[in-house]
Protein backbone atom coordinates (compact mmCIF):
# COMPACT_ATOMS: atom_id res chain seq x y z
CA UNK A 1 0.00 0.00 0.00
CA UNK A 2 1.30 3.30 -0.98
CA UNK A 3 0.63 6.51 1.84
CA UNK A 4 1.89 9.96 2.07
CA UNK A 5 3.75 10.33 5.41
CA UNK A 6 4.13 13.02 7.31
CA UNK A 7 5.81 14.30 10.63
CA UNK A 8 4.13 17.03 11.91
CA UNK A 9 6.67 18.19 14.33
CA UNK A 10 9.39 18.68 11.94
CA UNK A 11 7.10 20.81 9.62
CA UNK A 12 7.61 24.78 10.20
CA UNK A 13 4.53 25.64 7.72
CA UNK A 14 6.77 26.85 4.45
CA UNK A 15 4.14 25.86 2.16
CA UNK A 16 6.88 24.82 -0.43
CA UNK A 17 4.84 21.84 -0.91
CA UNK A 18 1.67 23.69 -1.45
CA UNK A 19 3.79 25.47 -4.02
CA UNK A 20 5.35 22.80 -5.68
CA UNK A 21 2.19 21.32 -6.01
CA UNK A 22 0.19 24.19 -7.70
CA UNK A 23 2.64 24.39 -9.68
CA UNK A 24 3.39 21.19 -11.20
CA UNK A 25 -0.32 20.52 -11.45
CA UNK A 26 -1.07 24.12 -13.36
CA UNK A 27 -3.91 24.75 -10.76
CA UNK A 28 -6.04 27.78 -11.16
CA UNK A 29 -6.36 30.27 -8.64
CA UNK A 30 -7.68 29.28 -5.32
CA UNK A 31 -7.34 25.38 -6.26
CA UNK A 32 -5.06 23.24 -4.09
CA UNK A 33 -4.36 19.51 -4.12
CA UNK A 34 -2.27 20.23 -1.14
CA UNK A 35 -2.88 23.02 1.23
CA UNK A 36 -1.22 23.69 4.43
CA UNK A 37 -2.69 24.79 7.15
CA UNK A 38 -1.93 26.43 10.78
CA UNK A 39 -3.68 25.08 13.95
CA UNK A 40 -3.20 26.32 17.70
CA UNK A 41 -3.21 23.07 19.76
CA UNK A 42 -2.55 23.58 23.82
CA UNK A 43 -0.79 26.46 23.40
CA UNK A 44 1.46 25.51 20.45
CA UNK A 45 0.87 26.18 16.68
CA UNK A 46 0.83 22.97 14.68
CA UNK A 47 1.51 22.86 11.04
CA UNK A 48 -0.43 20.63 8.68
CA UNK A 49 0.22 19.96 5.08
CA UNK A 50 -3.05 17.97 3.47
CA UNK A 51 -3.93 16.99 0.33
CA UNK A 52 -5.79 13.32 -1.10
CA UNK A 53 -5.34 10.65 1.44
CA UNK A 54 -5.77 7.95 -1.42
CA UNK A 55 -8.56 6.60 1.59
CA UNK A 56 -9.08 2.60 1.44
CA UNK A 57 -12.32 3.01 1.27
CA UNK A 58 -13.24 6.22 -0.58
CA UNK A 59 -16.13 7.86 -0.51
CA UNK A 60 -15.74 10.20 -3.56
CA UNK A 61 -15.40 6.24 -5.58
CA UNK A 62 -18.70 5.21 -3.78
CA UNK A 63 -20.11 8.33 -5.25
CA UNK A 64 -19.03 8.54 -8.63
CA UNK A 65 -21.55 7.23 -11.16
CA UNK A 66 -19.28 7.00 -14.27
CA UNK A 67 -16.41 4.96 -12.34
CA UNK A 68 -14.53 7.86 -13.20
CA UNK A 69 -12.70 8.36 -9.23
CA UNK A 70 -11.42 4.58 -8.94
CA UNK A 71 -8.76 2.84 -7.02
CA UNK A 72 -5.75 2.10 -9.09
CA UNK A 73 -3.54 -0.75 -9.78
CA UNK A 74 -1.26 0.74 -6.90
CA UNK A 75 -3.65 1.03 -4.55
CA UNK A 76 -4.01 5.16 -5.11
CA UNK A 77 -7.52 6.95 -5.53
CA UNK A 78 -7.20 7.75 -9.02
CA UNK A 79 -9.59 10.12 -11.65
CA UNK A 80 -10.31 9.00 -15.29
CA UNK A 81 -11.15 12.75 -16.69
CA UNK A 82 -12.53 10.40 -19.92
CA UNK A 83 -15.47 8.80 -17.44
CA UNK A 84 -15.94 12.50 -15.65
CA UNK A 85 -19.19 13.99 -16.33
CA UNK A 86 -18.44 17.22 -13.84
CA UNK A 87 -21.66 15.98 -11.66
CA UNK A 88 -19.51 16.83 -8.78
CA UNK A 89 -20.66 14.23 -6.79
CA UNK A 90 -17.19 13.13 -5.41
CA UNK A 91 -16.66 16.72 -4.35
CA UNK A 92 -19.42 16.56 -2.21
CA UNK A 93 -18.37 13.05 -0.69
CA UNK A 94 -14.59 13.72 -0.02
CA UNK A 95 -14.50 14.49 3.66
CA UNK A 96 -11.08 16.18 3.53
CA UNK A 97 -11.93 18.54 0.60
CA UNK A 98 -8.98 16.85 -1.79
CA UNK A 99 -11.26 16.66 -4.87
CA UNK A 100 -12.44 19.88 -6.54
CA UNK A 101 -14.76 20.91 -10.05
CA UNK A 102 -11.74 22.74 -12.86
CA UNK A 103 -13.51 26.20 -13.89
CA UNK A 104 -11.61 25.45 -16.99
CA UNK A 105 -13.23 22.16 -17.85
CA UNK A 106 -16.09 21.76 -15.68
CA UNK A 107 -14.27 17.96 -14.31
CA UNK A 108 -13.19 16.73 -11.37
CA UNK A 109 -9.40 16.75 -10.20
CA UNK A 110 -6.94 15.84 -7.43
CA UNK A 111 -3.71 14.59 -6.23
CA UNK A 112 -2.11 11.73 -7.96
CA UNK A 113 0.50 11.07 -6.18
CA UNK A 114 2.84 12.55 -8.95
CA UNK A 115 2.26 9.54 -10.90
CA UNK A 116 4.08 10.97 -13.94
CA UNK A 117 7.40 10.90 -11.72
CA UNK A 118 6.66 8.11 -9.47
CA UNK A 119 6.83 6.24 -12.64
CA UNK A 120 10.41 7.40 -13.27
CA UNK A 121 11.49 6.79 -9.99
CA UNK A 122 11.09 10.30 -8.13
CA UNK A 123 9.55 11.56 -5.62
CA UNK A 124 5.60 13.69 -6.11
CA UNK A 125 6.78 17.23 -6.40
CA UNK A 126 5.58 18.47 -2.72
CA UNK A 127 7.79 15.46 -1.31
CA UNK A 128 10.96 16.95 -3.55
CA UNK A 129 9.89 20.41 -2.16
CA UNK A 130 10.00 20.20 1.17
CA UNK A 131 12.76 21.74 3.20
CA UNK A 132 12.55 19.87 5.99
CA UNK A 133 12.00 16.40 5.20
CA UNK A 134 8.68 16.38 6.63
CA UNK A 135 6.64 14.94 3.98
CA UNK A 136 7.55 11.62 1.91
CA UNK A 137 5.85 8.63 -0.29
CA UNK A 138 6.23 5.06 -0.44
CA UNK A 139 5.27 1.82 0.46
CA UNK A 140 3.90 0.79 4.08
CA UNK A 141 2.91 -2.16 5.39
CA UNK A 142 -0.01 -1.17 8.00
CA UNK A 143 -1.04 2.29 8.60
CA UNK A 144 -0.25 3.49 12.48
CA UNK A 145 -3.73 5.26 13.37
CA UNK A 146 -1.89 7.83 15.51
CA UNK A 147 -3.26 9.40 18.96
CA UNK A 148 -3.67 12.61 16.94
CA UNK A 149 -5.55 15.90 17.97
CA UNK A 150 -9.20 15.67 17.53
CA UNK A 151 -9.44 18.15 14.29
CA UNK A 152 -6.86 15.54 12.44
CA UNK A 153 -8.34 12.38 13.70
CA UNK A 154 -8.63 10.25 10.92
CA UNK A 155 -12.10 9.56 9.24
CA UNK A 156 -12.60 5.59 10.20
CA UNK A 157 -15.80 5.22 7.68
CA UNK A 158 -13.15 6.64 4.77
CA UNK A 159 -10.14 4.55 6.72
CA UNK A 160 -7.24 7.47 5.39
CA UNK A 161 -4.02 6.15 3.89
CA UNK A 162 -1.90 8.61 5.95
CA UNK A 163 0.64 8.46 8.26
CA UNK A 164 0.94 11.20 10.18
CA UNK A 165 4.01 11.28 13.11
CA UNK A 166 3.55 14.14 15.76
Amino acid sequence: MLSFIYEMEKCIGCKACQVACKDKNHLENAIFYRKVETFEHKEKFLHFSGGCNHCEKASCIEACPTEAMHKDTDSTVAHDAGKCIGCGACTWNCPYGAVSLSKKNGLAQKCNTCKDLRIRGQKPACVKACLTYCLDFGKIDNIARNDLPEFLAPSEKTEPVLIIKK
